[in-house]
């Protein structure tokens, strides 16, 4: 019997634990998606206490809080932090099974060098350790990214940011990761919003082009990506909630269907999936001019609890897992773009696990030369991030790909502490790997498949994003 989240931990045979001892552990951590305030990262941000660092913004804790049948006061509320902390601590026990049980101790040891399990007996004395030592400069925003080995960080973005904090960065010859913006055009593409008047007068300030007209939105929309550029950007992001269908709009439809979002006047579902599919046609072509990755995040259904939405906000815990048949809409807009030679680097994720043979299939049907894995299937996502979800992508994908061209793991993450699940990540793939030699599924041939399991935990992300 093994111990709990020992030096073996995920590792189930004799060749899984030497790949991870010989090629998994210390890779360093390309981060391609995260949420992280590159605020925070350039003031070099200490923190209070470790529940200001670890449950704050924390839509995954306040999930498991909320259904351990804590109050909203100790999870988004006026509570103290210690008695936040308090109810995490009283939560953790009964997330044996969930993923949040191994992240939450793996990031104590790996960042607190605590070994102890958390539960409200050890509370107080973990609380006040992780507080003594979050008193130092070995534990701020900066000294977070350097311990995990972190050499880039892709940011999620508005295009209307002036990425004052990310320009700074860059400057700062003392920091060498690098942390760059990702433009995530939600302001643009949900017209349906209330909010989608206002944004689009944003955008005509931070751009200085008129914004009224369909022709001068787009305009200031390529504008905008090339400021990102110029700022270290490589890439797009999209939430795509649905996209069933594909349609071919015309400049003239899409104009009209604008002009009646900037007048806040009723649209009917097809006019919103009609001015989506020309809006995203469009910034495919503007991601591909500048030899973009473009990302696809599908399937959420968001912002569920109407009555908790209005009480404290969106995007606060309330989101689950959709539905959807995207594939026929996905495939037509892939295949759109590379009908003009604009299909840009993509990244497919989906929030169900039923849509795994439906991506891990899509990506053949589009390649470039030279390009390996131009299409990618990407990680088990958000509702996918555990240990089942991770084999399962992992093997839907090579069943009918290459796992060799794979670009593995990223957080997705609000904490500077969640680098844990790149570890987790690297050792569920050494076991795949590891199994598949022990069964004779792939050759004894240990310097190939270290290189694989190297290439999978990092080399593949920094040439897809930053290799042309």
């Amino acid at each position: 019997m093994k111990n709990f989240l020992d030096k073996d931990f995920l590792l189930d045979t004799e060749t899984a634990i030497r790949l991870y001892e010989n090629a998994a552990e210390g890779l360093p951590i390309f981060d391609f998606h995260c949420h992280l305030d590159p605020q925070e990262v350039w003031e070099n941000k200490s923190y209070e206490n470790i529940t200001q660092l670890w449950l704050g913004g924390d839509h995954y804790k306040w999930r498991t809080l909320r259904m351990n049948g804590i109050g909203e006061r100790y999870i988004t509320g006026d509570a103290s932090d210690w008695e936040k902390f308090s109810a995490w601590a009283e939560t953790v026990p009964n997330l044996i099974g969930n993923p949040l049980y191994h992240w939450t101790h793996m990031e104590l040891k790996m960042f607190f060098g605590i070994e102890k399990r958390l539960s409200p007996a050890t509370a107080r004395e973990i609380y006040d350790e992780c507080n003594e030592k979050l008193k130092t400069s070995e534990f701020t925003a900066r000294s977070f990214i350097n311990r995990a080995n972190v050499k880039f960080i892709g940011t999620t973005d508005d295009p209307i940011s002036t990425l004052e904090y990310h320009k700074l960065l860059k400057n700062d010859e003392s920091f060498t990761p690098i942390i760059a913006p990702t433009f995530r055009p939600d302001g643009a593409l949900f017209i349906e919003r209330p909010t989608f008047a206002s944004w689009v007068g944003k955008l005509e300030q931070v751009s200085g082009i008129k914004t009224n007209s369909l022709e001068g939105f787009l305009a200031a929309l390529q504008q905008r990506v090339d400021y990102f550029h110029e700022n270290g950007g490589r890439a797009s992001d999209h939430d795509i909630q649905k996209l069933e269908v594909y349609v071919e709009t015309t400049q003239e439809e899409a104009e009209r269907i604008f002009n009646k979002g900037l007048s806040g006047d009723q649209l009917s579902d097809e006019e919103i999936n009609a001015y989506r599919c020309f809006l995203l046609t469009k910034l495919g072509k503007m991601y591909a001019g500048k030899q973009w990755v473009m990302q696809l995040h599908m399937g959420a259904i968001r912002n569920n609890n109407t009555k908790m939405k209005e009480l404290i906000g969106p995007d606060t815990g309330f989101d689950s897992v959709g539905e959807s048949n995207f594939a026929e809409g996905i495939s037509r807009l892939l295949d759109a773009l590379e009908q003009q030679n604009a299909l840009p680097r993509t990244v497919l994720f989906n929030l169900n696990s039923k849509d795994n043979p439906v991506l891990a299939g899509m990506m053949g049907n589009f390649y470039e030369e030279g390009v390996p894995g131009k299409i990618q299937f990407g990680s088990g996502w958000w509702f996918n991030d555990h240990i089942d979800g991770m084999e399962r992508q992992m093997k839907d994908l090579a069943n009918v790909g290459l796992l060799s061209h794979f670009i593995g793991m990223l957080t997705d993450s609000r904490s500077f502490l969640s680098y844990a699940r790149h570890e987790y990540f690297r050792r569920i793939l050494c076991n795949i790997l590891g199994e598949w030699v022990e069964r004779g599924l792939a050759p004894d041939d240990m310097e190939f498949v270290e290189q694989m399991v190297r290439n999978i935990g990092y080399n593949n992300a920094e040439k897809f994003f930053l290799e042309r």
